[in-house]
């Protein structure tokens, strides 16, 4: 990796972060651009994104090594592209809609944090974003300002805040041992500071039962703004995981093991819950730790997920209702149907989408013992979406053109980045993934259309997330000590 100076390349990349929020604050100003300025920021971030996954890794060091350092790779870019699609997919989605000019600023600013979020590589600069994300993201739950919404939205600040505030006594003893804030201190800090700062990210990006925070913020948002959090901003607390992996080899056993217990975790409170919209919610948290098994796959599968993951939380939005019970009764539109099969089999690794791609090339960098648990979270997957798959349909549809847009975009994308990973296409390749496919249809049609099973939310109570978090907190230290 080679070390560029400030006038090699990073006033670009300032001027690329400092855009979004020049952007968000311009919007206060002419509100009626509100809608042209936000696209034009997506559009510029998909071209940024799109650039760095063909440019090799560039690290900048802004102010020598107290400072802000930036690190840009294919990595970041795969992110960066999955944040500006998504992004984009929301604005058109709101386009006919009644949003004021602040949901698009806050929007937008949240789309700037994110973004910085996938290029830094101190644990300062990360704090910062993070916390705007925090901000930005409670700005747009409340956005309604429903009472429920408050809540929701306030619950979803305070428990960031606390995971914020492990992660910035962690990143201070980085500092304290290597007298530098660059992700390279990990190596030899202190085990507390590791265990103090995982927890943070694990905890940011709703990862294993320090995640249990999720469910209720992204099934309770409103359709676009659930759609933002599932697909992009939860991915800010796995990337900097993704990238300890890969940078210190004494921590991707952790983040691997994390991966499989959070795949496993999600899909099995997915496959028995009845409401569409929290068991989206449950399978993020499952699709997370499918990133977080394979770091160094993790891109392609985040950008997979992120362009999934929001087209069926739009999807979602449409329906008739959130209970399976009540859509097993009331046909939903044919056109809408189809698009949610498309989506469900990406999700499942069908081939000719890149949710194939992804779970192939995931199940080939995984470790021996990971391979049992992942099968499983990838049956449990096939079992979970079959619930979509086998919904009636033919009712009337009342769907706007901003939705068929916004799916245009995001399910054109699973197409277009299936090309990415062609030789994928083999026999064997392809075999397993439509015999777990077929299987977990059979399970689904068999055993869990019938099951009525309710899984305890009580671990999902305001009162118990942090004490969720002490416990986590324990098990990393334990971890990384050992």
């Amino acid at each position: 990796m080679s070390t560029l100076t400030l006038f090699e390349g990073a006033p670009a990349a300032i001027a690329w972060i400092a855009l979004p929020f020049l952007a968000g604050f311009s919007i206060y100003l002419f509100p009626r651009a509100d809608r042209y300025l936000a696209s034009a920021v997506a559009l510029i971030s998909f071209g940024y994104g799109f650039q760095q996954l063909f440019i090799g890794s560039r690290t900048f060091e802004l102010l020598d090594h107290f400072g802000v350092t930036l690190a840009i790779d294919p990595l970041s870019g795969f992110f960066i592209l999955t944040n500006a699609l998504v992004t984009a997919a929301v604005i058109v989605y709101c386009w006919n809609g009644n949003r004021t000019a602040f949901f698009y600023a806050q929007m937008i600013i949240l789309h700037g944090s994110v973004n910085a979020v996938f290029i830094c590589a101190d644990f300062i600069s990360l704090y910062v974003a993070l916390e705007v994300i925090s901000v930005a993201a409670f700005l747009l739950i409340a956005y309604p300002r429903t009472n429920r919404s408050i809540w929701v939205g306030l619950r979803y600040l305070f428990v960031s805040n606390t995971a914020m505030l492990f992660y910035l006594v962690g990143a201070v003893l980085v500092y304290q041992s290597s007298h530098s804030f660059a992700f390279a201190g990990l190596r030899g800090a202190p085990t507390e500071a590791i265990a103090l700062i995982f927890l943070g990210l694990l905890t940011k990006g709703g990862i294993f039962v320090s995640g249990l925070w999720l469910p209720l913020t992204h099934s309770e948002s409103e359709t676009p703004v659930s759609a933002m959090l599932s697909g992009v901003v939860v991915k800010t607390g796995i990337f900097p995981l993704v990238r300890f992996a890969l940078m210190v080899p004494e921590l991707d056993p952790v983040v691997r093991i994390f991966g499989v217990g959070t795949a496993l975790f999600g899909v099995g409170y997915a496959v028995f819950a009845k409401d569409t919209k929290r068991m989206l919610a449950f399978h993020t948290i499952s699709q997370i730790g499918f990133i977080l098994a394979a770091p160094e796959v993790g891109g392609f599968y985040a950008l997979t997920h992120g362009l999934v993951k929001a087209a069926l939380f739009m999807i979602a939005g449409n329906l008739p209702s959130r209970e399976f019970k009540v859509l097993k009764q009331q046909p939903i539109p044919t056109s809408v149907w189809i698009v949610l099969v498309v989506a469900s089999f990406s999700i499942s690794g069908f081939p000719l989408l890149s949710g194939f791609g992804a779970k192939v090339l995931t199940m080939k960098n995984l470790l021996p013992w990971q391979v049992i648990g992942m099968n499983l979270a990838a049956l449990g997957t096939a079992v979970s979406f079959a619930k979509f798959i086998f919904l009636p349909h033919g009712g009337k549809e009342k769907v706007g053109p901003g939705f068929w847009t916004a799916m245009g975009l995001l399910l054109g994308g699973l197409f277009a980045a299936n090309v990415g990973y062609y030789e994928a296409y083999t026999i064997a390749n392809t075999i397993k993934p439509l015999a777990t496919i077929g299987v977990g249809w059979l399970a689904y049609l068999l055993i869990f259309q019938r099951a009525t099973l309710k899984l305890p939310r009580m671990m999902e109570q305001f009162e118990h997330l942090i004490g969720v978090m002490s416990l986590v907190l324990v098990l990393v230290f334990w971890m990384v000590l050992a």
